[in-house]
């Protein structure tokens, strides 16, 4: 979907916000999504043994399997990463507004920016929230793709805060997948979510160019040991 610049003020840019029509929208998916939840088996599966850092982390996960993050934040990973709450990075276009409406009601912090889009400012309101002791959710191949490339955002944020980034995937099964360009996955209902994460990732303070792009490719092969279509 094409999207048009987004508005400035004062330099900043301002994130897109819901059209009526786009609010009712949202309101009719988000009964239908929490209808839906309600259903799912979620479950640990596998993954790595690691003891678990204390302290906001930074969760990094596929754009196709964002649904089923939300779901696993409310059931799986509160208990197991206490903290304040938690936050996601979301484009500041017109789709991000959206799914800003979807995030918000269940329980998740959005923080409208990108890479391409408000990617300093996010940066910022991402570390505040962080400090407060919320944890931050990222999908790295997003909000555009291509689908399972990890991209340098999370790292940057990574380094900035000194958090590490915990990989999280899941499995489903049964589900639909549609056919946008990460091919979304939405379970079905009473669906199994088999949920895994990997290693944390550290980045340091100090990390040059070169040590970043050694751990993007440290992250990104950590994403496809977890991830299983």
């Amino acid at each position: 979907m094409a999207v048009s610049a987004n508005p400035t003020q004062g330099g900043l840019v301002v994130p897109r916000e819901l059209t009526w029509r786009r609010k009712i929208a949202s309101a009719v998916l988000l009964v239908f999504i929490r209808l839906l939840m309600r259903t799912w088996r979620m479950e640990w599966k596998g993954g790595v043994q690691c003891a678990v850092t204390p302290g906001p982390v930074i969760f990094s996960f596929w754009h196709n399997r964002l649904i089923v993050a939300l779901a696993a934040n409310r059931n799986l990973v509160r208990p197991k990463w206490p903290s304040a709450g938690m936050c996601a990075m979301i484009s500041a276009s017109r789709d991000g507004a959206f799914l800003s409406s979807l995030v918000a009601p269940l329980g998740v912090v959005p923080i409208r920016g990108s890479t391409s889009r408000r990617g300093p400012q996010a940066l910022l309101e991402a570390t505040t929230w962080m400090e407060k002791n919320y944890h931050m959710a990222i999908t790295p191949d997003g909000p555009r793709g291509p689908a399972y490339q990890v991209q340098e955002g999370i790292l940057q944020l990574a380094q900035v805060t000194g958090r590490p980034i915990i990989p999280f995937s899941s499995y489903v099964h049964p589900k639909i997948r549609l056919r946008s360009w990460d091919r979304f996955q939405i379970p079905l209902p009473f669906s199994l979510c088999e949920m895994r994460y990997g290693s944390p990732v550290w980045v340091p303070r100090d990390a040059d160019e070169a040590e970043r792009e050694r751990l993007r490719v440290e992250l990104a092969k950590a994403m496809a040991e977890i991830t299983r279509d």
